[in-house]
């Protein structure tokens, strides 16, 4: 890269230590597969890439914070006192950072005793004034200082841009101004004090009024004339607190004359070390960068890379009947909707978006209705021209989150059909714990690519657009970027799973596979009875001002059972009751097992218990399920999360099905509400099938403990046989309080639950649980040997797996930090067992689909809990039903032990149950 730059190419500054923070809290937590973190990294080198792309003939020039003291700490001892000390993720990723940057041949500059924002400071100004432009790369406010003619800030991670109007309109005060208004208001993230009571608004009403901090001291009576609220005394505190004002005023102040080892012009960038970085890209593991530098182009050049894009807004039946054709001869292409809603049975589709190569992508407009909005091709013909294409199953497509837009579809008559991939399910599959799976993230993870996000064109909050209402200047390179983005993203994950066949093969025989199954589930929805709920909701109503009543009744006086302010002065104040926890705030806590924990001792957290699970179930269900009704179908339509869950099993949510409550009597009677539907010809029930302690028998396949699989083979009640075991009595021996502590000791042992969880949950003596535990150990050694060396081969691996091959990345297995890394410890110890369940009824799901399909049947699947399938079944094929499906359901998978299924069938969900 030549050293000889023109004289209008900016300067560019980074301030690496405000990005540095930045990045790590702003994406995804990534990590390497032996649990190293990357977030950070991957975040500041593609920031750094960008402005390479952007500005090729500039020099990039780094600067980070020295360790150490800085003159500001002697002026203000407590300077930043208040900062939590660098989390250990982060300091761990500094050094590769570091490393990176001087091997891209960029200049790094750290100078000790003062700040980045000091150096940078310096630096710009020195440029300016011999007549060079400068862009600030920050996110830190502070620097607005500093702008004026020549001196722009820029904030790649928002993609904003401040000149000298730019920081007026933002802050409200030009740029000569900013220290006062930091000096006046403070600044919490650096602890400097400013004026007591004087925030963000006071602050710019002296400003904007009275002139500079100077000016205000100047004439401290004009303040009360200026009539805001405060204003009468406010010249008052000014005057006491000037002393704290002026040592703002210097804290704030950039220091722009550094004594510096070079001066801007030194500035240039030396030649990439191209081997040093393949050799860090691939021990971070960030492959499509090492494929950049080995496809053999010279380094800057694949540092820099930009794919060209090709992005075409499709309004003329030409344009659209060649897209057509390319559809038509692509191998594969990625394919998009834009609607008007995230509901998908009530949204409409506004346009589609294709792409077929990398940066050649288009988006046919339908329905986009502004004021001024341009003619679009006909609704009717363009689906009518797609819909073969889209339905047939040879066509391959590929897609991000591809059962919304089979909903999408399907609301105008097609059925999806070809899917090949879906980009969130190879992400998702590929480490379901290193980022989220949207695909913002996933292009900035992958790709290294800033997408547009939709608030971006769109606004947010209450005066968001919606799709149709956006111009098609920015929509059309949205939506086109959308389809762009999600083939490269395909392109990359599907080589990386190629790499890894028992992953592709969880994703081509599991996920994908159940992607239509689960649409078609949303599709059938589950009928309710409305008139139950609302009965069942004036009984809660009931019951919670009963429970009210007798907290009043305890507490002495009536408060707000829903404020945690008033809560805590009654428990801890009032009451006596001792703190045994605080907030991050310090304030004593009143969450959930806070308040289980005293409710041992104490009524009065009972009570609020009590009645925080009836308003629960109240909000959440018996209020809110009549309201969730389609007014077309009259059902509830709960939306399945693929990728979501960490070990593989499914979410549900609007409604979220998952966590009504099956223990109370009132999250029972819910489940009633769920009623087959009335309005079937010839009557219909519901049949819900669930497997029978499915995770136990997980356990026993997994650790092959004779005793275990023993049991289970012999069809023995499992909970009464660790009984007689653990307390050493005959099975016949056994009564009710025995076995209920035998089934915590099994389900507790493979979620890592300790002697001392134990012994919380029994309200027994520690030691008494850690004897039950030994003995369980001593009967079944198996289980132990199988913990054992789980722990070992996770920390080796840096992973566990299920019985198909599925991965749970276990990022903190080698942490420093104790509790980290026991909390993935036991992570480690469960995950198998559970994502093995979900394997399984994932696998039972599509097999039970299929014959369904296959066998013609108006029977469906309606819903999915845990382990357990409800489905809704004309009266005349209940008896078909209930055995093939105990018997597919049990074909899912071959253990060591019997795989279970417990079927019944009723009315009402509660009733199968």
């Amino acid at each position: 890269m030549s050293n000889d730059k023109p004289s209008s190419a900016p300067l560019i500054l980074v301030d690496g230590s405000s990005y540095l923070y930045r990045a790590f809290h702003a994406l995804p937590p990534l990590a390497t597969s032996d649990g190293r973190p990357t977030g950070a990294v991957r975040g500041v080198i593609s920031m750094l890439r960008r402005h390479l792309k952007e500005h090729p003939d500039s020099t990039v020039a780094v600067v980070f914070d020295a360790k150490g003291k800085t003159f500001r700490d002697e002026l203000f001892a407590d300077y930043k006192s208040h900062r939590p000390p660098m989390p250990d993720d982060l300091r761990e990723q500094i050094q590769p950072i570091h490393d990176i940057i001087d091997a891209m041949g960029l200049p790094r500059l750290v100078i000790d005793g003062v700040e980045a924002d000091d150096v940078i400071g310096t630096l710009a100004l020195q440029a300016q004034r011999e007549g060079g432009e400068v862009i600030i790369s920050t996110g830190d406010k502070d620097m607005a200082q500093l702008v004026r003619p020549g001196i722009t800030l820029v904030n790649t991670m928002s993609n904003t841009e401040l000149d000298v109007e730019g920081v007026r309109e933002k802050f409200g005060v030009g740029p000569e101004l900013i220290i006062d208004f930091l000096a006046l208001m403070g600044d919490k993230s650096d602890n400097i004090p400013g004026v007591p009571g004087v925030g963000q608004k006071t602050a710019l009403a002296l400003l904007q009024n009275l002139g500079s901090m100077d000016d205000i001291y100047a004439d401290l009576d004009a303040i009360a004339p200026l009539g805001f609220r405060g204003s009468k005394t406010l010249g008052k505190k000014m005057a006491e607190h000037r002393e704290a004002a002026e040592l703002s005023y210097k804290l704030a102040t950039i220091k722009t004359d550094v004594d510096m080892p070079c001066k801007p012009g030194d500035l240039h960038h030396g030649e990439p070390d191209r081997e040093r970085l393949k050799s860090l890209f691939t021990e971070l593991e960030f492959r499509s960068w090492v494929e950049e530098l080995d496809d053999g182009g010279q380094a800057e050049e694949a540092l820099a890379e930009a794919i060209e894009r090709d992005y075409r807004i499709v309004t003329e039946r030409a344009d659209f009947d060649a897209w057509l054709e390319k559809l038509k001869a692509a191998d594969i292409f990625a394919f998009d909707t834009e609607t008007t809603s995230l509901n998908y049975m009530q949204a409409k589709l506004v346009g589609v978006s294709f792409a077929v190569e990398p940066g050649e992508a288009a988006y046919v407009p339908l329905a986009h209705d502004y004021m001024g909005a341009p003619a679009q091709l006909p609704y009717g013909e363009v689906l009518d021209a797609l819909k073969p294409l889209l339905e047939d199953q040879e066509q391959k497509k590929v897609g991000q989150n591809l059962k919304y837009d089979t909903h999408i579809l399907a609301n105008c008559g097609i059925e999806l059909r070809g899917i090949a991939r879906d980009t969130m399910l190879e992400s998702y599959v590929l480490d379901s714990t290193a980022s989220r799976h949207d695909m913002d993230s996933l292009a900035q993870k992958y790709l290294g690519e800033q997408t547009v996000h939709y608030e971006d064109i769109a606004g947010k909050g209450a005066k968001q657009l919606t799709f149709n209402q956006i111009e098609l200047d920015q929509a059309g390179p949205y939506a086109a970027e959308d389809a762009d983005i999600t083939l490269r993203l395909h392109r990359e994950l599907s080589g990386r799973l190629a790499q890894i066949p028992p992953l592709e093969k969880v994703l081509d025989e599991i996920e994908m596979p159940l992607l239509p199954v689960l649409a078609r589930m949303e599709r059938n929805g589950a009928y309710i009875d409305a008139e139950m709920l609302a009965k069942q909701s004036g009984e809660l109503e009931r019951k919670m001002r009963e429970a009210e009543q007798k907290a009043f009744e305890v507490a002495g006086e009536d408060f707000n059972l829903g404020s945690t302010k008033q809560l805590g002065a009654i428990l801890f104040e009032k009451l006596q009751i001792p703190v045994i926890k605080k907030t991050p705030k310090g304030a004593p806590s009143t969450a959930e097992p806070v308040l289980q924990e005293l409710a041992h001792s104490h009524e009065l957290p009972a009570l609020i218990m009590e009645y925080r699970g009836l308003a629960k179930l109240k909000n959440t269900y018996t209020d809110k399920l009549p309201q969730m009704i389609d007014s077309r179908t009259g059902r509830v339509h709960t939306s399945y999360h693929q990728a979501v869950a960490a070990t593989g099993r499914l979410s549900s949510s609007d409604p979220n099905l998952q966590n009504i409550p099956i223990r109370s009597e009132e999250g029972r009677r819910i489940r009633k509400a769920f009623v087959a539907d009335p309005r079937i010809d010839g009557g219909s029930v519901l049949i819900a099938a669930d497997y029978s302690q499915i995770e136990l028998r997980i356990m026993a396949h997994l650790s092959g403990d004779e005793g275990l699989v023993q049991a289970f083979a012999n069809g023995e009640d499992i909970h009464r046989a660790t009984a007689a075991e653990v307390f050493e009595v005959s099975p016949a021996e056994v009564d009710d309080e025995q076995r209920r502590r035998a089934k915590a000791i099994n389900f507790g042992l493979i979620y890592g639950m300790s002697a001392f969880g134990l012994a919380r949950q029994l309200g027994i003596p520690r030691g008494d649980a850690q004897t039950y535990i030994d003995r369980y150990f001593e009967r079944y050694p198996g289980v132990l040997a199988y913990m054992e060396n789980t722990r070992k081969h996770a920390a080796e691996k840096g992973y566990v797996e299920t019985l198909f091959g599925r991965r749970l990345y276990l990022p903190e297995i080698n942490s420093r930090n104790g509790a980290r890394r026991q909390a993935a410890e036991r992570t480690a110890i469960n995950a198998p067992m559970q994502g093995t369940a979900a394997d399984i009824i994932k696998r039972a799901m599509v097999e039970v689909d299929a014959w369904l399909r296959r066998e013609g049947l108006a029977s469906r699947l309606i819903m999915q809990v845990h382990d357990e399938l409800i489905l809704e079944v004309p009266a005349d094929e209940v008896s078909q039903v209930r055995d093939n499906l105990t018997r597919l359901m049990q074909d899912a998978a071959e253990l060591d032990v019997p795989l279970i299924v417990d079927v019944g069938q009723g009315a009402s969900w509660e009733e199968a149950h």
